[in-house]
């Protein structure tokens, strides 16, 4: 009887064992910017969270974010884009010719921008799917090619300013129904809106578990789950709402979030790149036009980092010949930080977004407690290579 009880103990602890590391290992990303924006907080007096802060937070990163969101499908594959950050600077070239030599209309220069992106993804997509030339060497070869074909197109020069609609992708905020009011009331309505949707959805995916017989959590962890993402959702729009309210450049954000959440888990095409980068041969074996699938991904990804480029473009008011200069870093940092593995297969948008806003809190937080750019570097470096361990103990961890 005695040996029995302390089995179903130890049984019990080991069970509880297992689930605080499986706790952590799926959400360890959120953990970790957790304690960071804690400890930014309490390290620089109070600055951190101030609402002004935070929206410079946003806005200083979200070209990094958009990137991260193409780059995860490039990784997903198995790939990568060295390229990104030159496209980056060539597209905010070509937007500053258009729109500031040539006086074009935002509203069509920005849509040829986007489409000489994806030609550019398209272009070395090419070569990385059917010509079969690791991605690796043609997006360097690009890095290369763009970087100079901007250097031709400004001459050395910068090219500035921009037309103020233009400017508002980046330093926009959506209007209120008020004037001089201390709260952003629009803002404030669509973060309760934004918690109360991603509450249902969550429920939703738990009766659809329930109703098909997997194992779903207690109704005391959902409750305390939704809790949690209520007091977040309506925490961090409060702190918005203190200052402009939401900026428009994180309602692009929000939309961009949504589609590929979307498109990686609810559609034949996302689960069709999850097959391809975890096994190549079994996915044309089953078949995957693994070829188109590759392909359509980097011109994805040239359509995001023009985009990228814009938005960049935009914050700055100016096109520079240095613009983008190693954000391909910061967006596989944020990529692999977030989750993804260097192998293929494995990410999520949620991670790649996460990954991203450490990667900017880190920035931010470093910033303010004066900590010089050298030593930024470095530890952003240090982090991309625990990323990478994490990513292979967990990997031993699951096969053992």
């Amino acid at each position: 009887m005695e040996n029995t009880t302390k089995l179903a103990e130890e049984k019990k602890k080991f069970s509880f064992k297992d689930k605080i590391n499986d706790l952590f290992r799926r959400y360890s990303m959120v953990i970790i910017l957790v304690a960071l924006l804690i400890a930014f907080q309490l390290m620089t007096d109070g600055i951190f969270w101030r609402p002004l802060n935070i929206t410079n937070l946003v806005l200083q990163n979200s070209h990094i974010l958009v990137l991260a969101a193409g780059m995860l499908l490039v990784v997903l594959l198995g790939h990568v884009d060295l390229s990104v950050g030159s496209v980056m600077a060539f597209v905010g070239a070509l937007a500053g010719l258009l729109m500031v030599n040539y006086n074009m209309s935002p509203w069509l220069a920005v849509p040829l921008c986007i489409l000489m992106g994806a030609l550019i993804g398209a272009w070395q997509g090419f070569w990385v799917a059917y010509v079969e030339i690791p991605a690796f060497i043609v997006t360097l070869a690009g890095l290369l090619m763009f970087r100079g074909l901007t250097q031709v197109l400004l001459g050395g020069q910068s090219l500035a300013p921009f037309p103020e609609i233009f400017q508002k992708i980046s330093t926009g905020y959506l209007p209120d129904i008020t004037e001089g009011s201390s709260l952003h009331l629009v803002s404030m309505m669509i973060g309760i809106i934004i918690a109360l949707t991603l509450i249902f959805s969550q429920w939703k995916s738990r009766e659809r578990r329930k109703k098909n017989l997997f194992e779903i959590e207690s109704m005391n962890a959902f409750l305390f789950k939704s809790l949690f993402i209520s007091v977040v959702t309506i925490g961090v729009t409060y702190i918005f709402a203190s200052y402009k309210g939401y900026p428009i450049i994180l309602i692009i954000l929000g939309v961009i979030v949504a589609v590929y959440s979307f498109l990686t888990n609810k559609t034949v095409a996302g689960r069709q790149i999850y097959a391809t980068g975890g096994n190549k041969k079994a996915a044309q074996l089953s078949g995957i036009k693994t070829k188109k699938i590759t392909f359509w991904v980097f011109v994805n990804m040239g359509a995001m980092a023009a985009l990228a480029g814009l938005i960049l473009a935009a914050r700055l008011n100016a096109a520079t010949p240095q613009a983008g200069t190693s954000m391909e870093l910061d967006a596989m940092a944020a990529v692999y930080f977030g989750g993804a593995s260097t192998s293929g297969g494995i990410g999520t948008i949620m991670g790649a977004i996460i990954g991203g806003l450490v990667m900017g809190v880190l920035n931010n937080g470093m910033s303010i407690l004066g900590i010089g750019v050298d030593w930024q570097q470095a530890i952003k470096g240090l982090i991309l290579l625990l990323a990478v361990v994490l990513d292979i103990y967990n990997k031993k961890k699951k096969v053992a």
